[in-house]
């Protein structure tokens, strides 16, 4: 039997959920994970499941323009409002890593990571070399989604290249033109946050000797 286009797209979550999920990046249950299924619908985790761990049943395909509606995690207008406002954006998956929440915690007060001189910044789309400075923006995080999603839009105009943002002492949402984009995105986003936080850790070490 022919794999149909929303069945294709729900297996490559299901994948890259259980590689993010075995890799440490979505613990106990947390995180979303969701991919465009043609123009006006998108196939979304729904809440509470255990993304190392993904089946069928644990995606919800859901209209666009519609509220999210039950079953979903409550971030899931951040992902609706993200695919209205750039219909270029074919993925969107959101971690909650060690690295991610330790730096978006300690640079708030600076409202970015600034990511520069690592090779690994060429992963990300549109870089070409690692002599340039690459902006993950800080925004505060709030239960109250429609107004946080309203900030994040409004704060990402600043930055039109961005491939990822950070929500204070939460995470990292990072997205591409399809899954695999998006995959390769957010751990590479991953790997550059695991070096900040090493470097914090080195010059920390410096200070107390």
């Amino acid at each position: 039997m022919t794999e149909s286009p929303s069945q294709k797209i729900i297996q490559e979550i299901i994948e890259v959920g259980r590689y993010l999920g075995s890799h440490g990046l979505l613990p106990a249950s947390s995180g979303n994970l969701s991919a465009r299924v043609g123009e006006d619908a998108i196939a979304i985790t729904r809440t509470g499941t255990e993304k190392a761990e993904l089946t069928p049943d644990d995606l919800i395909v859901i209209d666009l323009h519609q509220p999210p509606p039950p079953g979903t995690s409550a971030e899931t207008g951040l992902h609706l409002a993200h695919y209205r406002a750039y219909p270029q954006v074919g993925a969107i998956l959101h971690v909650h890593s060690l690295a991610s929440t330790v730096l978006s915690d300690h640079w708030r007060d600076h409202a970015q990571v600034v990511l520069r001189g690592y090779e690994l910044q060429k992963a990300i789309q549109g870089v070409k070399t690692h002599e340039t400075d690459i902006s993950l923006p800080i925004f505060e995080n709030s239960q109250n989604i429609p107004a946080l999603a309203e900030v994040v839009l409004a704060g990402l105009a600043h930055w039109p290249d961005a491939a990822g943002y950070l929500l204070a002492g939460h995470g990292l949402y990072s997205w591409g033109k399809d899954v695999a984009e998006a995959r390769r995105h957010t751990v590479a986003f991953e790997f550059l946050l695991n070096c900040e936080l090493e470097k914090l850790k080195i010059r920390a070490a410096g200070k107390g000797t």
